[in-house]
Order: C-alpha cells, then structure tokens, then sequence
C-alpha cells in the first residue's frame, strides 16, 4: 500500500467518522426535542440532515395550526434559545461541543432566503456607489448567511461591533 492509498483511506474514514459523529448529534438532538415536544403537548415530526458539516434538524407540523410559532417566538427569540438547550443536550452526552443548526416551522430556510436576497441588495449597492454599506444588526446566523450571499456576488463584507449590536459592512470592490 502506498502513501498516497494509506492517506486516502485514512480521510474516507475521517469523514465516514465526521459523518457518524454528526448522525450521532443529530439523533440525540432529536430526541432532546422529541421529549420537548412531549412535555409541551405540540404535534411536530422531526427532520434530521447533515449539511454543510454540521447536524440541522428540524421541527416540522402537517398541522395548519399556529402551535410551532410559538417555539420560534419573535424574530425567532425562541428558536434561538431552543437551539443552544439542544446544543447543550447533545454536549452532555458527547462531551462536544456541537455546531447542530435547528429549524422550526421552516422559519430558518425562510429567513436564509430573505437575508441572501438583502445581502445580494447590499453588494448591488455597494458596487453601484462605490461606498460600504452597513446593515442593521443581527444574529451570528443571519451575519454567516448575509456574508455567504455578498461573497457569492463577489465582494467583500466584514463583522463590527459588540452583540448584540454586531453587525455586517458590504464593502466595495
């Protein structure tokens, strides 16, 4: 066997690990929600992926009730804090720290959306005045998903300022 073959195989069983540690979180995460789900007396299924290196699950309803708005809360106040109970959970019993994104309601994919498409505005503008372009503060989520959108329309954006009030500068080119 050669260097070149020891290495390979050497990675594939990296990621094959890397795959079976973020399946491990994703079901102790499901879990974790399931009894949530219990214990609140709402009707929700859990969607579990691996996607961009991390464990997302999400919290999804057939039920044309509001009860999963109110695990998102305003603004998804309270997603946010479920999200960091679940971090919580699945670190209590790997003793890692996980990076688990959850979803409820497709709050989280609506949101990506609508922050790619402000963050592609911003790089316009940017672009068209020649001038940095700051946007008004937000989570590190919705920073990650602003960023990934202005580096898609090729400029550069970059972080200022303390949380709560971080937020992003479209730079131009």
């Amino acid at each position: 066997m050669t260097d070149t073959q020891r290495e390979t195989g050497a990675a594939a069983a990296e990621g094959t690990d890397t795959m079976s540690r973020l399946e491990q979180e994703g079901e102790i995460a499901a879990d974790y929600l399931e009894g949530l789900l219990d214990i609140a007396d709402l009707d929700g299924d859990i969607d579990m992926d691996v996607e961009a290196d991390r464990a997302s699950v999400s919290i999804i309803s057939d039920s044309t009730s509001r009860d999963l708005q109110k695990l998102v809360g305003r603004d998804g106040e309270v997603l946010e804090a479920l999200q960091e109970l679940t971090r919580l959970a699945v670190n209590r019993e790997t003793g890692d720290r996980s990076r688990l994104m959850l979803d409820i309601g497709g709050f989280r994919a609506r949101k990506r959306e609508e922050l790619s498409e402000l963050g592609a505005k911003a790089a316009d503008e940017a672009k068209s005045t020649g001038e940095p372009v700051k946007l008004d503060p937000m989570t590190p989520f919705e920073r990650k998903v602003v960023h990934d959108a202005v580096a898609a329309a090729g400029l550069r954006s970059e972080s200022e300022g303390e949380e709560p009030q971080r937020r992003v500068v479209v730079l131009p080119a």
